[in-house]
């Protein structure tokens, strides 16, 4: 019995994607289907590789097929091409061939925003996407020590910074050029350079995400950012302590400001589960902070980061929790908020393409 490529199409039409509604056959996620004899080949091809669901897309397709009548063999290729936000063309030249830049912010220091920033990097690596990192934070940098990479950037011909790399993400910081010891010691103008700096002359390349770890606050810094970056969405950092709340709600209504998508709020330290009682949590610093600040303002809550100490000891050592303890719960939360941040933004680009931001005239600024 001949097998023709729209039986294969009716088989895999059922199979729906869980963010879009709908079936993956009618997306167009199903691409190149091959049949010779009983063998049928094909390929689905998502809109970001960080999806968490592509493993149960691929079972899913496999026994649909394989139920045909005549087919003996199936074989599934699961590819990506990440969505991306429409360029605006007055967008830094260094960004050009970036999909997404992310934000990472906080309203204020200590909450972990940096941890979470480069774990998000790790994670959307580990996807099979191309990441890249930039520290945003001038007066204290983390990366490099995060990252255990240190070392000056090389500067091409045409005067373009080359980012530095580790485990497949290009990084870049100030701390790179100042040393690790050297205070930078710069008022607001100097500060404002550098960053636009980082986004325009840096050659980043091709990448699905750029991960911006944000100074903390709303100042010039920040203002800097979301002026010259075409963001987007933007992740905001919080602890579960109403003083860390409220500073996060300032941080999540900048950037509403400036038309740029909240993706949402990540709780960081959020409880303690004892290493001998993994079925207790204790909430060290408050409950429900974070929720409360989602149904405040809308936003969901994309995760809940426990407190594990060696989450600390793995970003002082340079090697991020996602591989130093990748099956830890904190490992798997900020693995599980990687594909949750990559399916949101394709869910922003299919649906409603978002004004990027940039366009803060309005707001009074220092000087």
């Amino acid at each position: 019995m001949s097998i023709s490529p729209d039986a294969v199409l009716d088989a895999l039409r059922p199979i729906e994607d869980p963010d879009f509604k709908r079936s993956i056959v009618d997306l167009g996620f199903v691409k190149d289907i091959s049949i010779e004899a009983g063998r049928v080949a094909f390929k689905i091809e998502l809109t970001t590789p960080a999806c968490p669901v592509k493993e149960q897309f691929r079972t899913a397709a496999q026994d649909a097929v394989a139920a045909l009548p005549g087919v003996t063999e199936v074989e599934v290729e699961m590819t990506a091409d990440t969505r991306g936000a429409a360029q605006s063309p007055e967008a830094p030249e260094g960004l050009a061939r970036v999909k997404n830049i992310v934000a990472v912010a906080s309203g204020k220091g200590g909450v972990g925003k940096s941890t979470v920033a480069v774990n998000l990097a790790f994670g959307l690596q580990a996807s099979g996407a191309r990441v890249g990192l930039l520290d945003c934070d001038v007066y204290g940098p983390s990366i490099p020590l995060m990252t255990a990479v240190s070392g000056k950037p090389a500067v091409t011909a045409e005067r373009k910074i080359l980012p530095l790399e580790t485990h497949g993400i290009r990084l870049m910081s100030i701390g790179f050029l100042a040393g690790d010891d050297a205070p930078v010691i710069w008022r607001g103008p100097m500060v404002h350079g550098i960053i636009r700096q980082f986004l325009a002359d840096v050659d980043w390349g091709e990448l699905d995400y750029l991960i911006l770890d944000m100074p903390p606050g709303t100042g010039d810094a920040a203002l800097t950012v979301t002026q010259t970056a075409p963001l987007a969405g933007a992740v905001i950092v919080t602890t579960p302590q109403e003083v860390s709340v409220i500073d996060a709600r300032k941080g999540l209504q900048m950037f509403r400001r400036v038309n740029v998508p909240v993706l949402g709020i990540v709780e960081n330290m959020a409880f303690f589960t004892p290493p001998d009682l993994p079925d207790r949590k204790y909430y060290i610093f408050g409950q429900g902070g974070g929720q409360r600040a989602c149904d405040e303002l809308g936003v969901p809550l994309l995760a809940q980061i426990p407190l594990q100490p060696d989450v600390v000891e793995a970003g002082d050592a340079g090697k991020p929790t996602l591989l130093a303890n990748p099956d830890s719960p904190a490992g798997k939360a900020f693995a599980d908020l990687a594909g949750l941040v990559a399916r949101k933004l394709s869910l922003l680009h299919a649906e409603a393409p978002p004004v990027l931001g940039g366009n803060i005239e309005w707001i009074n600024t220092p000087g």
